[in-house]
This record gives C-alpha cells, sequence and structure tokens, in this order.
C-alpha cells in the first residue's frame, strides 16, 4: 500500500528521523508510539504530504486515497454540520462532471481510429468503473449514521457547524474523514474531544469498516483495542512491532534489558581493554598486542541503549486539610438556559474521602454541574458545600488563566511551598519542561503545554477537595500515569470529568452518569458501569 524509504528529517541542525523504512499493509491498524518531541506528528504530516522529509520518499499506488485528520483543526463556516459532512463525498460530484464532459467530447469527435480517440474512451472506462464500483446510493444515510455514532442528535444537522465548539468541529472532521472510505486513515489525538459513547463507536468503526489505520493516541484503551501492530519512534529511528501497544511495553521493556546487557559488557570490555594498553604501551615484547588493541578501539562502534524516560517521578499531593464529613450534598438541583433544561433534579452525597467520576455525552451537564459546584453559575434545589472545604479546580480552559509574563520555573516556584521547593526541576522535568523547557515563557507555550502547566500548579497547593475537568486531554501516557498514582494517593475527596476509561479504571469508585436530562448514581468503578451500560442498551433494543 504505502511504502517508506530511506526517510530522514532534519531542522535546526537536529535529526528528527535517520534513514528510517517500514511498509504499511492494507489491514494494518498502527499505534505510532514514542515520548513527546520524539516526531510522530512529523512522520504524519509526511505521510499525509503535508510536509516534506529532507531526504527519503513515500511512495502509493496512484488510486490510494489517504486521509488525514490533525491535532488542530477548523472546518469552514457557512454551511451546516449535514452539509459540511456530506463535503465527503465531493470528489464523486468532481468524478461525476468529469466523466460527463469526456462523455460529451466523445460525442462530438469524429476521429474514431486516432490514438487520442481511443485514449479517451480509456481514460472514460477507467473513470466510469472506480464512480460505479464507490457505493455512494445511500450517502445520506451514511452522513447520517456518522453523525449519530459521533454524539450529534438529528436536531444538530441543520445548524451551522459556526454554532458548535472546536471538539465539534473535530467530530464533523472525523465524520468526513470516515464517509470517504480511505485506503489509509491517518489519526492524530482523535479520541481528545470525544466522550465514552463516541470513543466505542469509533472503535467498532475503525476494527470492522476501515481499511489501514494510523494512530497517534494517548488513550491506552483505545489504542490497545483498535490496534494490531506498534511503531516506536526513538533517538532518530523506529522499532516495528506485529503487537498491540501492551504486548509491545513488554517487548520494549526486554529490548531495553538486552541492549543494556550488551551495552555494560562492551563499556566493561573497553575498560579492560584501555587498562592493558596503559600497562604494556611501554613494553616491547608486547607492542604489537598494544598496537592491535589500539586500533581495535578506534573501530569499535559504541552500543547505545535506547534512552529511557526517566520522567517517571512519584509525585504526591500535600496533607489534604481535613473537612467535614460531606464534602457536596445536593437536593433536586437542576439547571435550565432560557428554554433549554440541561439537567433537573440531582440528587447526590459525595462523602469525605470519595473518588467520583462524572460520565456521559458531551452537553449533558458534566462542566455545568461543577460549574454549579463552584458556585459559578446559580442553579436550582439545594446545593451545600461542607464544613472547611478548601478547592482545588482545574477547568477545561484552566490553561488559559495562567500570567502569559511569566517563565514555566516563576509559575511553579509561586505557588511551591515547604519541602517540594527542592523538587520544582524534577517536577517539571516529570511534567516535560526539564532544562531549557522551564526558562520559556508562558505566552510561547502550545495549548498542551500550559494544560501540563496548569495541572502542576494544582498539584502544588493544599486542598481538600479536587474537581478535575477532563484533566487528561493533552497528557501522554507516562505523564498520566504519573497523575493517576497521585491522585490514588490523595487524601482528600475528588469527583473527576472524564472520558478516559483506562485514567479512570481503579482510580474511582462511583459513577454519576449524565444523560436525558437526568443524573443517575451508580455505585462501582468504571468497567462495572459499562457493563451495565451494554446491558441497559441490549434491554432497549429488546423494547
Amino acid at each position: 500500500m504505502i511504502s517508506v524509504d530511506g526517510l530522514t528529517v532534519e531542522f535546526g541542525g537536529t535529526t528528527l528521523f535517520s534513514d528510517i523504512s517500514f511498509v504499511i499493509n492494507e489491514k494494518d491498524r498502527i499505534a505510532l508510539m514514542g515520548k513527546n518531541g520524539a516526531g510522530k506528528s512529523t512522520l504524519l504530516k509526511i505521510l499525509a504530504g503535508v510536509r516534506q522529509p529532507s531526504r527519503g520518499k513515500v511512495s502509493a499506488p496512484k488510486e490510494c486515497v489517504v486521509a488525514y485528520l490533525p491535532q488542530h483543526l477548523m472546518t469552514e463556516d457557512g454551511r451546516t454540520v449535514f452539509e459540511e459532512t456530506a463535503q465527503a463525498f465531493a470528489h464523486l460530484h468532481a468524478m461525476e462532471a468529469e466523466i460527463n464532459r469526456l462523455n460529451k467530447e466523445l460525442e462530438t469527435r469524429t476521429d474514431y481510429d486516432s490514438d487520442s480517440y481511443m485514449k479517451l474512451i480509456e481514460e472514460v472506462s477507467a473513470l466510469s468503473e472506480r464512480y460505479y464500483s464507490i457505493d455512494a446510493t445511500n450517502y445520506e444515510e451514511d452522513v447520517e449514521k456518522a453523525l449519530l455514532g459521533l454524539g450529534f442528535l438529528r436536531s444538530d444537522f441543520r445548524k451551522p457547524t459556526s454554532a458548535f465548539s472546536g471538539g465539534w468541529r473535530m467530530r464533523i472532521e472525523l465524520a468526513k474523514l470516515l464517509l470517504q472510505k480511505p485506503d489509509v486513515l491517518l489519526l492524530d489525538e482523535p479520541t481528545n474531544h470525544l466522550d465514552i459513547d463516541s470513543i466505542q463507536w469509533l472503535e467498532d468503526f475503525l476494527i470492522n469498516s476501515a481499511k489501514a489505520v494510523i494512530v497517534i493516541s494517548h488513550d491506552r484503551k483505545f489504542v490497545d483495542t483498535i490496534t494490531t501492530r506498534t511503531i516506536e519512534v526513538t533517538m532518530g529511528r523506529i522499532y516495528d512491532y506485529k503487537v498491540n501497544y501492551s504486548k509491545y511495553l513488554e517487548l520494549r521493556r526486554d529490548r531495553r534489558q538486552q541492549q543494556q546487557k550488551a551495552y555494560d559488557e562492551q563499556q566493561k570490555f573497553i575498560t579492560e581493554t584501555k587498562e592493558f594498553i596503559e600497562r604494556f604501551k611501554g613494553t616491547y615484547s608486547k607492542t604489537l598486542q598494544v598496537q592491535s588493541r589500539v586500533k581495535m578501539l578506534e573501530k569499535l562502534e559504541i552500543l547505545e541503549v535506547d534512552e529511557e524516560d526517566t520522567s517517571a517521578l512519584r509525585l504526591k499531593f500535600p496533607p489534604s486539610p481535613r473537612s467535614g464529613s460531606y464534602p457536596v450534598t445536593m437536593e433536586n438541583v437542576g439547571k435550565t438556559y432560557g428554554e433549554h433544561l440541561v439537567f433537573s433534579n440531582a440528587n447526590l452525597t459525595v462523602e469525605r474521602g470519595d473518588k467520583v467520576a462524572f460520565v456521559g455525552k458531551n452537553g449533558e451537564g458534566k462542566s455545568t454541574l461543577v460549574k454549579c459546584i463552584m458556585q459559578e453559575i446559580d442553579h436550582e434545589g439545594v446545593l451545600t458545600l461542607g464544613h472547611n472545604i478548601q478547592i482545588g479546580y482545574f477547568a477545561q480552559n484552566q490553561a488559559s488563566l495562567l500570567d502569559e509574563n511569566l517563565t514555566v520555573f516563576q509559575t511553579i516556584d509561586d505557588v511551591a511551598k515547604g519541602e517540594i521547593r527542592n523538587k520544582i526541576r524534577d517536577l517539571l522535568g516529570a511534567f516535560m519542561f526539564g532544562g531549557e523547557e522551564s526558562t520559556k515563557k508562558v505566552k510561547v507555550l502550545s495549548g498542551g503545554e500550559r494544560t501540563r502547566l496548569a495541572m502542576i500548579r494544582l498539584l502544588l497547593e493544599p486542598v481538600n477537595l479536587l474537581i478535575l475537568d477532563e484533566p487528561t486531554n493533552h497528557l501522554d501516557l507516562k505523564t498520566k500515569d504519573i497523575l493517576k498514582q497521585a491522585l490514588t494517593d490523595f487524601d482528600g475527596t475528588l469527583i473527576v470529568v472524564s472520558h478516559d476509561r483506562d485514567f479512570l479504571d481503579g482510580l474511582v469508585t462511583k459513577v454519576y452518569e449524565f444523560g436525558n436530562k437526568q443524573v443517575k448514581e451508580h455505585l462501582c468503578g468504571i468497567y462495572e458501569f459499562l457493563e451495565t451500560k451494554k446491558l441497559d442498551s441490549l434491554r432497549q433494543l429488546e423494547k
């Protein structure tokens, strides 16, 4: 399908990749893995043709359709959701117009025996064959299925795309790509803006309907479910494993142990050889042996051990000031915006030490209820915060509230107190702000970097009720693990809004489900909750 030969990418004096080659086969579902900054997104852009390598080439058959979903994009305004999604079939309209044009040309020509006439007939035949092999007879139905699967309501179809947030526009773009039925689908962080239901729909689609898929994702469960091959990008080269992510981690650990063993043995050999040279370099009878060993050292290719992500720092929240027994209680809490009812009659009790998840489709009121708890918006019903509650809040827009003129280090130094002050550099390193990165001004940071910085600030403030709204969207797997461990050890109360099943697994013991204008309590972990959801949807089907 697609072959990558001798790809090299250099910029700013550094080499991102050096002479890498691999082949993408039909039905491959590949996870692209590696540290942030290793070049995963760059490699995806080169495969998509939106960026050129310094050397090497990417080859694909002429009719091969490659579709690319970047991390950040904006759909065009001026169309409705349905019209924008139906743009997926615009190439078919163009093909149809081209077939009509060529047929008209054939009708007017009389040079039936000429080479150019025969060539025209061949062109029309080939194009017609391609056109009729694409089953787009029910394209409106396909558009509908894709939009509903990705969480849109029928009532959204006629609304302008400009009425939707960036996350929802990303879904429109994703629907367009999936409807094109490309030969190769390149997805950069596709789950960042999806809720649990939509992620499960996307998994089913990619497993059952997609051809070749290459995905960069920090959602471990998603990657494990859909991929059958893992390509790791590290230190300018790649390692290709024909296994899913979990198995790849085991194989990578074995590979590093073998590398380390070989490296240690070589270093021991070098030390012993140097000692021999040093000891006998003035001895006449050993001159030849000394010279041959000097040459041997000069020719020796020094082994490398692949960089290990040493950022596995164990973070600890400061001890929580003691709160009352019930940090949050609600009786018949509801919220409406004008005519629009978000939810009503929410009754819930969060006890001290509880770790709970708010889950459900986007737009069902999870963030709205968080804002009610934060007293940012008014509401119906009675909402009571317990005695001595000190809230640490991470909102989805938290990153935009940082002081842009401070450096990364100053931002953290301002809030760090006590013993942790000695560990600021380690803490910044764990969240990928090591070395020179810590001297950058906040104003030059990307959205993802600001999110990480806002998260570190939160980790340093002594609080007893933590409320996190989609905290993992811009965190890589390693950083997510660090945060999850810190939250597991946190001795206060936690409310987390998230669609990341792997992150919630083992962290929360109570799930509040938002949907159909209601908030339902489930006294279980995330996977038990998802099992009950499957049962519920089966029952609905039987009805």
